[in-house]
This record gives structure tokens, C-alpha cells and sequence, in this order.
């Protein structure tokens, strides 16, 4: 058994991907036998028992994770704090971890405060990265290496794909060892188990679940900038244009965010109302449910560094066309578990090949439902973890617990 404290600027209740994950994580960990505790500058904002969150415990039945709320009285409830280190470090004390465990993504100020402070008293320290470094966060990170030195901190770095491991690389040469640990999911939740059940939906078109003639497209996850959900328009606009009129498409987009009413904007211009529906912010039972009913899988942001959403409907044997440079790329192989492009123009194209070749796409789905990734399965991901926790202890100096 291992004592692991996990340290993230954002956690539950907060709803995000690192927040998702880092509760399955600490689940997953603690049904394993492992003692773990959390400690975060999100507040409670559910009114609820701050020292424990029910998602993450045991649902078995067993007792909670503890997590520690390090908050600020800031604007937006930013999880951020002024003093982490001293704050943080107190908690190292009291809790005596054998490892720490920090998650970050492209800025995490909390983060990496807790990181220094894990330093300073030669705590074995994982950090795993759940973003994509770009040009711009690279040179950041080489600036503040020059002057916190933060490479040479007893650490070891991992992310969650290949892809988002080359620019962390590039930046740390042999400094610190940086290791792929996929994000964990549990497969049998996404298998298929029947056509798709009818659903009601927050539109009032409603139709997404029900199945309509023709080919089905889905897309799912935030609509933010950064998810380029634009160009997820325009690439749906073009891959039916190219099809023939005699195999007519629609679409469904599952999820929620701040360029929403510039998606409806763009629909009514461009008379595609009434082929594309956005559905709004969807529970898991209800995205299984549009899966069922899909026939393609899109996932349109370019600076994907895993994509648990195309993960998803790769399991539901759905399949799936995404970016040949992104964190996807390790779960789905062109031509067999889906079709990768270089651009959004290839992009469409293959959604277009997908919707016109019954015979591809069929073998793609069989395929997708016969198999799993197995690199993405709870007892890998927890397996690889306890190699890097022992890789961390071995940094610093410290014997197995």
C-alpha cells in the first residue's frame, strides 16, 4: 500500500476532464488498497461536506477520499491562493505522503507552487501534464526553468499520450524522465448493448437518439474556442456537400460552453438547422444513448492531448475521424479503428468516405466493438502509476513503503 496525496488547482465539484479523471483516478486507486487524500484550490461550492467528495470514494460502499480545500477568497472562485507553499506544505506534514501526485495543465499555478514545496522537503514527485504544450507554453516553461530551475527538481513527469509528450521533451532533454500513462476508463460502461433508446433531449427538435434516415455524425465535448467548434461546422457543412444527394446526412452535438449561440448563429446562416441539432450538456446514460445511434465519430480540435470523448465512442464501436497530430492518434490507427486527417479539409473528406461506404464503415464498427485499447483499461493506468511512484521514490532517495 502506498500513501498518495494528489494536488490540482481544479477538482469536484468542478466539472472538467482533469477534474473527471483525477476523482476516477483516486476511486480506482483507493478500491486497489492504496491510501489517498486530495488536496485542491477549488471550493465546495455545493454547500456540501467539504473534507470529502462522494464521487470520488468507493462505490462499493466504502469510505471517501479526503480532500483538502486550500481556498482563497478570490473572484470567480479562482483556484488559486497566494501562499501554496505554506499552506501545502503544512499538509505535506500532517498527511506524510509517500508520494505526491500533481496534476496540471498548460498554466496551473497552485500546481506547480505545490510541486516547489514538494521539492524543498524531497517528496517523491509524479506531475503529470493533461494538456498540450504549444509553441508559446514551451518557451514559458524554458523561461521559468532558467530562473526557478525546475528541472532539476527530483520529479518525473508524465502525460497522457504521445503527442502531448514530444513538446514536453523538448523542453526537459534528459532532465526528467517524461512517460506516457493514458487516461483511464471503464470499458464495459461504453460497450454497446442495443440500438440506441430513444431519449428526450433540451432542444425541442429532440431528435437526436432516435434514429432518422441516414447517416448519424456525432460530435462531443465543450463548446469553447479552443475546441474549435466552428470549424467542427464547417467540416460538417462540407462533408455533405460532397456526398451524394442520394445519402443524406445529419448530425448530433453533445455539450455545452461559451461559443454555443455562435454555433446557432452559424446553423441559421448557413440553412443547416435542420440536419444538425445541439443537444446541450448531456449525463453519460444519455451520450451512451446518442452513440448508440451513431454512425460516425468527429473530433475536430487540433490540439487534442488524449480525447476521452472519441475514446468513448470508439468503445461503442462507433467510428472515428480525428487529427493525425493529437493525443488520439494512440487509440485510433487509420483505416482500422477510424480515418485521420491532416486538416479540416481531410477531415470532411474522410466523414464523407465514412458516410458513403456502408461496407467501411461497417468493418470499422466490427472492429471497434471486438476489440479495446488495452493501454487505457483501470489495472494498466494503475499499474503504470505504481511504476512511476516507485521511479519517484528512487529520485529521491527514498526505499518502498
Amino acid at each position: 500500500m502506498v500513501k498518495v496525496v494528489h494536488v490540482s488547482d481544479c477538482f469536484l465539484p468542478r466539472l472538467g476532464g482533469i477534474e473527471i479523471q483525477l476523482a476516477e483516478l483516486t476511486r480506482m486507486q483507493h478500491r486497489a488498497g492504496h491510501q489517498v487524500e486530495v488536496v485542491t484550490a477549488t471550493p465546495d461550492s455545493t454547500g456540501g461536506d467539504a473534507a470529502w467528495v462522494a464521487a470520488a470514494g468507493d462505490r462499493s460502499g466504502g469510505p471517501g477520499v479526503p480532500v483538502h480545500r486550500v481556498v482563497a477568497p478570490l473572484p470567480w472562485e479562482l483556484p488559486v491562493h497566494p501562499r501554496t507553499g505554506r499552506h501545502v506544505g503544512r499538509l505535506y506534514a500532517d498527511l506524510r505522503p509517500d508520494v505526491v501526485h500533481v496534476h496540471v495543465g498548460a498554466v496551473s499555478p497552485f500546481g506547480w507552487a505545490a510541486v516547489r514545496a514538494a521539492a524543498r522537503r524531497r517528496l517523491p514527485t509524479v506531475v503529470t501534464v493533461h494538456s498540450m504544450w504549444d509553441p508559446a507554453t514551451c518557451a514559458m516553461y524554458r523561461a521559468l526553468d532558467a530562473g526557478a530551475g525546475w528541472t532539476g527538481w527530483a520529479a518525473v513527469a508524465s502525460t497522457v499520450s504521445e503527442a502531448a509528450a514530444v513538446p514536453i521533451r523538448r523542453v526537459v532533454g534528459d532532465r526528467v524522465p517524461v512517460r506516457v500513462v493514458a487516461n483511464g476508463i471503464d470499458t464495459a460502461q461504453w460497450r454497446p448493448t442495443g440500438p440506441g433508446a430513444a431519449i428526450e433531449l433540451t432542444e425541442p427538435t429532440g431528435r437526436a437518439g432516435r434514429r432518422r434516415p441516414g447517416v448519424h455524425v456525432v460530435a462531443v465535448g465543450r463548446l469553447a474556442p479552443r475546441k474549435q467548434p466552428l470549424t467542427l461546422l464547417a467540416i460538417l457543412r462540407a462533408a455533405r456537400s460532397a456526398l451524394d444527394r442520394r445519402v443524406p446526412m445529419y448530425a448530433t452535438v453533445v455539450g455545452d460552453g461559451p461559443a454555443r449561440p455562435l454555433m446557432h448563429r452559424y446553423l441559421r446562416r448557413h440553412a443547416m438547422t435542420d440536419w444538425v441539432e445541439l443537444t446541450g450538456r448531456l449525463d453519460r446514460d444519455r451520450v451512451r444513448a446518442v452513440l448508440g445511434s451513431a454512425d460516425v465519430f468527429l473530433a475536430p480540435a487540433t490540439r487534442e492531448s488524449f480525447g476521452i470523448a472519441a475514446l468513448e465512442a470508439r468503445l461503442a464501436g462507433v467510428p472515428v475521424v480525428a487529427y493525425e497530430r493529437g493525443g488520439v492518434a494512440d487509440f485510433v490507427v487509420s483505416e482500422k479503428e477510424g480515418l485521420l486527417g491532416g486538416s479540416p479539409a481531410e477531415l470532411a473528406a474522410a466523414v464523407a468516405r465514412l458516410a458513403g461506404d456502408d461496407a467501411l464503415r461497417g468493418t470499422i464498427a466490427k472492429y471497434n466493438r471486438s476489440t479495446e485499447p488495452v493501454r487505457c483499461t483501470w489495472p494498466v493506468v494503475l499499474a503504470d502509476f505504481d511504476e512511476l511512484y516507485a521511479l519517484a521514490r528512487l529520485r529521491a532517495g527514498r526505499s518502498a513503503p
